[in-house]
C-alpha cells in the first residue's frame, strides 16, 4: 500500500457520491414520467367515470415527491377516500410508498396506513406499468377502504 494509497480513496469517494446524485436524479425524473403519463391519465379518467355517482374526485401532484388523488363523499364536499403514491426522499430507485387515508363516515376523523405501492412489481416495471393497471388497484383500495367502513361497528 504506497503512500498515495489516501488519495485514490478519496476520488473512490467522490466518484461514488456522483454516482448516487445521478442516481436520485434519473430516479425523480422517472416519478414524474410516471405521474404524468400514467398515474395522472388514469386518475383523471376516473374522476371523469365518478361523476356518473356523485362522487368529486381531484388529483394533486408535487413534482418528485408524491401524486394524491382524493375522492369525496357521494354528493358532499368532504374527502372520503384519498390514494397517495409516494417517491421516498433521496430514493436511488423507483421504490414507491402507497398511503391511503380515509374516513368512516362525514364525521369521523381520518385514518391513515401506510405500505408499499403495488408489491411485488420491481422499480423498472412501476413506468411500464398499464393505466388500467394502476385504476384497478385504486379501486381495488377503494372498495376494500369502504366495505370495511360500511361494516365498521364504530
Amino acid at each position: 500500500m504506497g503512500m498515495e494509497h489516501w488519495k485514490s480513496e478519496l476520488k473512490t469517494y467522490f466518484d461514488n457520491v456522483k454516482i448516487i446524485e445521478k442516481c436520485k436524479a434519473e430516479t425523480v425524473e422517472n416519478f414524474d414520467q410516471f405521474c404524468e403519463f400514467i398515474a395522472e391519465p388514469a386518475f383523471e379518467a376516473l374522476i371523469e367515470e365518478l361523476v356518473h355517482f356523485s362522487v368529486k374526485g381531484k388529483s394533486l401532484k408535487s413534482k418528485g415527491k408524491y401524486i394524491h388523488l382524493q375522492l369525496n363523499f357521494p354528493g358532499l364536499k368532504i374527502d372520503n377516500f384519498h390514494y397517495i403514491i409516494v417517491l421516498p426522499k433521496n430514493s436511488v430507485e423507483l421504490k414507491l410508498r402507497l398511503k391511503i387515508k380515509g374516513r368512516k363516515n362525514p364525521l369521523s376523523a381520518p385514518e391513515e396506513t401506510e405500505g408499499p405501492f403495488m408489491e411485488g412489481l420491481k422499480a423498472p416495471e412501476i413506468l411500464k406499468l398499464t393505466k388500467e393497471a394502476l385504476l384497478e388497484d385504486v379501486i381495488r383500495h377503494y372498495r376494500d377502504f369502504s366495505y370495511r367502513a360500511f361494516t365498521s361497528s364504530d
